[in-house]
């Protein structure tokens, strides 16, 4: 039924979130005495969402997020060391294990054993190619696109460089946004795998699809499913 099978690795495979919400932890530590807790994540939610536009995905445009975040928060009165410590938060973040999500390896090992796998992920190209190196997956993907964002026109460009049918093609991830949405868009199959610390924003989205994705509760259920729709 797919000649390949495409997934998401962030929060699908390892987990991601929750490096951003130790981080947001200390920010919120970080400026406690210049504003309650949920003003301090509003306004960082609100300019993080702004900023991908112009900076991307990832832990860098995060943490200039932060930064802008922090300065508007203390009008503009920021003090050095607070910087310091937003900078600090940063490099924890890119220095931070990556922590498989469970039974991901031995669920890479029954597909890879039956399909083409190709991984797609998003953001920073030297971040998301440490975590691949990291993980030890890489082994069990054919092909490996590392994209600044997953679009109806970023899938399309993927499947015509490697002359693959949308129809044939099944995209599974955690994100309605990335993953799910732009896929149906253009024609393919989508798998959803819902992740309890997703990031609002890849699940902030206008959903008229109802139906025409499946729901998994976990990446290990992906060989069975696929067992019953072949």
């Amino acid at each position: 039924m797919f000649d390949v099978i495409g997934l998401d690795a962030d929060d699908t495979l390892w987990d991601n979130e929750r490096l951003y919400i130790e981080a947001k932890e200390k920010f919120l530590e970080l400026l406690s005495e210049c504003s309650d807790a949920e003003t301090c994540l509003q306004r960082l939610d609100e300019i993080e969402a702004q900023n991908v536009r112009y900076y991307g995905y990832g832990i860098k445009s995060f943490i200039l997020s932060m930064i802008e975040a922090a300065l508007q928060l203390t009008e503009s009165r920021l003090a050095a060391e607070k910087v310091a410590a937003i900078l600090g938060f940063a490099r924890q973040m890119l220095a931070a294990e990556v922590r498989l999500m469970d039974g991901v390896g031995e669920t890479l090992a029954a597909l890879h054993s039956r399909y083409p796998l190709m991984l797609i992920t998003k953001g920073d190209p030297s971040e998301q190619q440490r975590k691949i190196d990291d993980s030890g997956l890489a082994r069990f993907f054919r092909w490996v696109e590392i994209v600044p964002d997953k679009t109806p026109t970023t899938y399309r460009a993927i499947l015509e460089r490697y002359q693959l049918r949308p129809e044939r093609f099944l995209m599974v991830g955690n994100s309605l946004r990335s993953d799910i949405i732009p896929v149906l868009q253009i024609g393919g199959k989508a798998v959803l795998i819902p992740y309890a610390n997703t990031w609002a924003h890849e699940m902030d989205v206008s959903d008229d699809h109802d139906g025409q994705y499946v729901i998994l509760p976990a990446l290990s259920h992906l060989p069975a499913y696929l067992e019953r729709v072949v």
